[in-house]
C-alpha cells in the first residue's frame, strides 16, 4: 500500500521505515517509526525539495491509544504534493526525537507541541515555553482531551516573570535593546530583545502569545462543525477569509464534498481582495515604521479601495461570514464584478505611482536599501513563506505549487528577487 502511494522518487529510499499511509487528493499522510522521524523529515526536506508548512500535535488516545505529531511538508520538487509525516507518541512515555537539530524550521512547532500536549521533543535545543504564560501550572496541557474544565481559569502559580531571554552578548547589557511587550507601533503585544553592535542588529529574541485565545479548544468543546466557520473567520482581523477557507477546505477534503466550480472561483476572488487589503496595510505600516508617515497615509488611502471592493462583492467592508462547508453564501453579480474590476484598475495605477514616489525618496532609500536582507539559506532552513521567501530567491507560492479553490483555473506567475534590497 505504501509503495503505491509514495511519489516514485521517494519510494526506494524510505519505504523500509513506514508503517502505514493514506491519501486524500494531493495530500499524502505516512506514519513512520518514531525513532526514524528526524532522518525521514531531514531527507524529505533537504534531499527531496520539501518545505515545512506546519507542525502540530493531536491527542488520539481514544483512537489508537497514543498521541500523534504531524509534520506537514510541501513537496515542491518533482511530483508536487502535500506529504505529512506522522509519528505516534507513547501515552505513558510521551517523548519523541526532536527534528529541530536537523531541520531548524521545526523549532516553533515542537515548542508548541511541548506546551499544549506535554509531548517532549528529546534533543530540542530551546526548551522554553512558547505559548503558555509563566503562571500556568506545570503538568496541565490545554489541548489534551481530558486536561481541564475550560469554564474556569487555573489558579496562577506565580506572580513573577520567569521567562529567560537569551543573552548573546554576555555581560554587555547596554547592547540589548528591549521592545515591548506594549509598543506604539505594535498591533498586538510582543516582547522583542534586539542584540546590537553599533547600528547593526546581530541577533534577536522574542516572546509572543500574550493574547492567546484558546480557539482550538473553544471550537472543540463549544461549537458544531458548521459554527467553526465563523470562528475561523475571526482568527485574524485582516486575513479572516483565508482562515475560514482553510477550515472549510479541510472539512470538504476529509468528507469528499465536491464544491461547485463557481463557488471555488468566488473564493479565489475574495481571497485576492483580502490579499490586496493585507499587502497595502503592510506597505503603509512599513512607511510608518521608518518615519515616512506621508507614505503611511497615502497607502491607507489607496487601501480604502480594497474595502470598497469587499463591500460591493459581499455587502460588508470585510469578507467575514461568506464561507460555508460545501460552497459560498453569496453569488457575485455581473454589475458588481464590473465595478470591482474598474476599482482594481484604479488601484493598480495609484499603487504604481506611490511605489515610484517611495523608491525615489532619499530617506526611504537610506533606511531600507540593504537593511533586513534575508539570506537565501536561512530562508530555506526556516521555511519562510510569502513575499519574504520570494525576495530571497525562492519561487514559492502555494497558489501555484498546490492550487486550491479556484487557483488551478487561473494563470500564475511567481515573482522572485535573487538579492532583495
Amino acid at each position: 500500500m505504501v509503495n503505491t502511494i509514495l511519489p516514485p522518487c521517494i519510494r526506494p529510499s524510505l519505504a523500509w521505515c513506514w508503517d502505514e499511509a493514506w491519501q486524500t487528493k494531493d495530500q499524502i499522510t505516512v506514519t513512520v517509526k518514531v525513532n526514524y522521524l528526524p532522518e525521514v523529515v531531514e531527507f524529505l526536506y533537504y534531499k527531496q525539495g520539501g518545505w515545512l508548512s506546519v507542525l502540530f500535535g493531536n491527542d488520539e488516545r481514544q483512537l489508537c491509544g497514543s498521541y500523534a505529531v504531524y509534520y506537514v511538508l510541501s513537496m515542491e520538487q518533482g511530483t508536487r504534493c502535500w506529504l505529512t509525516v506522522r509519528v505516534e507518541v507513547d501515552a505513558d512515555k510521551p517523548e519523541f526525537p526532536s527534528v529541530t537539530p536537523r531541520v531548524p524550521a521545526a523549532v516553533w512547532g515542537e515548542r508548541e507541541v511541548r506546551d499544549m500536549y506535554g509531548l517532549i521533543p528529546v534533543g530540542l535545543p530551546d526548551e522554553r515555553r512558547l505559548v503558555l504564560p509563566d503562571d500556568w501550572p506545570d503538568e496541565l496541557y490545554p489541548l489534551r482531551k481530558d486536561s481541564m474544565d475550560y469554564r474556569q481559569r487555573p489558579a496562577p502559580t506565580t506572580d513573577k516573570e520567569t521567562y529567560e531571554f537569551i543573552n548573546e552578548l554576555g555581560d554587555k547589557k547596554n547592547n540589548v535593546v528591549p521592545i515591548g511587550p506594549l509598543h506604539v507601533t505594535s498591533d498586538e503585544p510582543g516582547h522583542f530583545r534586539l542584540f546590537v553592535d553599533g547600528e547593526n542588529i546581530i541577533d534577536a529574541d522574542y516572546r509572543l502569545f500574550y493574547v492567546h485565545r484558546g480557539m482550538e479548544k473553544l471550537a472543540e468543546t463549544r461549537m458544531g462543525y458548521n459554527e467553526v466557520t465563523f470562528l475561523s473567520d475571526r482568527v485574524c482581523g485582516i486575513c479572516g477569509f483565508a482562515h475560514s477557507t482553510a477550515y472549510t477546505t479541510s472539512v470538504e477534503n476529509a468528507m469528499g464534498i465536491v464544491v461547485p466550480e463557481r463557488a471555488q472561483m468566488i473564493r479565489a476572488i475574495l481571497l485576492e481582495v483580502e490579499r490586496l487589503h493585507s499587502h497595502l496595510l503592510n506597505l503603509g505600516l512599513a512607511c510608518h515604521f521608518v518615519g515616512f508617515d506621508s507614505g503611511f497615509m497615502q497607502f491607507f488611502r489607496v487601501r480604502e479601495t480594497s474595502m470598497k471592493m469587499a463591500e460591493i462583492l459581499t455587502g460588508a467592508r470585510k469578507t467575514y461570514g461568506l464561507n460555508l462547508i460545501g460552497g459560498i453564501r453569496r453569488d457575485l453579480l455581473k454589475d458588481d464584478m464590473i465595478a470591482t474590476r474598474l476599482l482594481a484598475q484604479q488601484m493598480r495605477r495609484e499603487v504604481q505611482d506611490l511605489v515610484d514616489i517611495l523608491m525615489s525618496t532619499p530617506n526611504i532609500e537610506q533606511r531600507t536599501v540593504g537593511v533586513g536582507r534575508l539570506d537565501p539559506q536561512i530562508a530555506r532552513d526556516f521555511s519562510n513563506v510569502g513575499p519574504m521567501v520570494r525576495a530571497s530567491g525562492h519561487a514559492r507560492d502555494t497558489r501555484a505549487d498546490h492550487p486550491f479553490v479556484g487557483y488551478g483555473l487561473l494563470p500564475m506567475e511567481v515573482h522572485t528577487e535573487q538579492a532583495a534590497t
